[in-house]
């Protein structure tokens, strides 16, 4: 008698995102965002004040922002080159414009522009532990600067006699806190390779976790993932942290420059605002953008901003008219030009490489 062998189990359908799961996070950013410009903006202060106030800038003052504007959109391609081996200022350039573009514009696009961040290298011919390992530092430093700038920004009032008040003393804790958090989670991981597997394997439990009640299996290999990580992140650090912290450094002060200039050429003056008050609304509201409830915080740093530099002294009129202009340099006007990029990068094929062809360097090990 010949033996049957058993069918094997029908594949399971796979699962599909209730609709009003898609649905539900576009409607509340779209709801915040129109709350803060329909509603909140017009009992802010009077609109047409504000325009007499964008009006009235002299030549001087737009042609200060405009380098302003242009300086702080390059700043981010040093983190980015610092942080990945072998990569040219052009590239990063065309990345980083591109990405800021799709996170400025759509509803989750941070997920979305780190897939175009690994598609754009890629083609350049780098790997993808190379990027992982990129994004990862870039993004370490970049927490470490919003967590860093209210402590910064307390003690500077701290030290020139200011009251601080409650809100900003709320966030320089919030900053101190994560920031000790989010140092000593580094230390542990740099510390040993024993360590960051430990890391990865609870790391990878609490994600399995999460992920049950979606159905979705758990994920596995995040302690070999986080070995490898460490031992990459060992070789860069030790020979670029301070090109690191410099450049993440100088990319976060360019941003409060252009909204500082802002402010001065509407007639927000230092006695209305001082630059360590405005510094310390810039650190409180650049801090709310790590939680993404809208696409580049559009909506809510804008009414942090416009709460915070009016309760320290400023012209309601014209700390909108700021703010606003704050927001056109450097939410706004990234967006055609990252559109740009994006069309440069599908068409051009001079700057492609075969994959995993980049140079590499002595920072790119090759057991990684």
């Amino acid at each position: 008698m010949t033996a049957v062998a058993p069918k094997a189990p029908p594949d399971r359908p796979p699962r599909t995102t209730p609709l009003w799961r898609r649905v539900l996070p576009p409607v509340l950013s779209l709801a915040l965002v129109a709350a803060v410009f329909v509603w909140f903006l017009p009992r802010f202060t009077s609109l047409a004040e504000v325009w007499s106030a964008v009006r009235g800038l002299s030549w001087a003052a737009v042609a200060a922002l405009a380098v302003a504007a242009v300086w702080n959109l390059a700043t981010y391609q040093f983190v980015m080159v610092s942080t990945m081996p072998g990569l040219r200022l052009r590239e990063a350039t065309v990345s980083t414009l591109t990405t800021t573009a799709v996170s400025n514009t759509v509803v989750g696009g941070a997920a979305l522009a780190l897939g175009l961040t690994y598609g754009m290298n890629s083609s350049w011919g780098f790997s993808r532990s190379r990027t992982s390992v990129s994004l990862l530092l870039s993004g370490l430093w970049n927490n470490f600067a919003k967590l860093g700038l209210p402590v910064l920004a307390l003690a500077l009032l701290a030290l020139t006699s200011s009251a601080p008040g409650a809100g900003r003393l709320a966030a320089g804790l919030a900053g101190v806190g994560g920031l000790v958090a989010a140092v000593a989670v580094l230390a542990l991981l740099l510390r040993s390779r024993e360590g960051a597997a430990r890391i990865g394997t609870g790391t990878g439990r609490v994600v399995s976790a999460l992920l049950r009640p979606l159905g979705r299996p758990p994920v596995q290999g995040w302690d070999r993932a986080t070995t490898r990580f460490r031992d990459r992140t060992v070789v860069l650090l030790r020979a670029r942290w301070h090109w690191l912290t410099l450049a993440t450094l100088v990319s976060h002060l360019s941003l409060f420059a252009v909204l500082l200039l802002a402010l001065r050429a509407v007639g927000v003056t230092a006695e209305q605002v001082g630059a360590v008050e405005a510094l310390a609304v810039f650190a409180f509201a650049r801090l709310l953008t790590a939680v993404p409830f809208t696409p580049g915080g559009l909506g809510v740093v804008e009414l942090a901003l416009l709460t915070g530099l009016s309760a320290s002294g400023g012209d309601r009129p014209l700390v909108a008219a700021a703010v606003l202009l704050f927001r056109g340099l450097t939410y706004l006007l990234p967006i055609p030009l990252g559109v740009g990029t994006y069309l440069f990068w599908r068409h051009n094929r001079s700057w492609r490489r075969e994959p995993n062809s980049a140079p590499r360097t002595e920072l790119v090990p090759e057991t990684a």
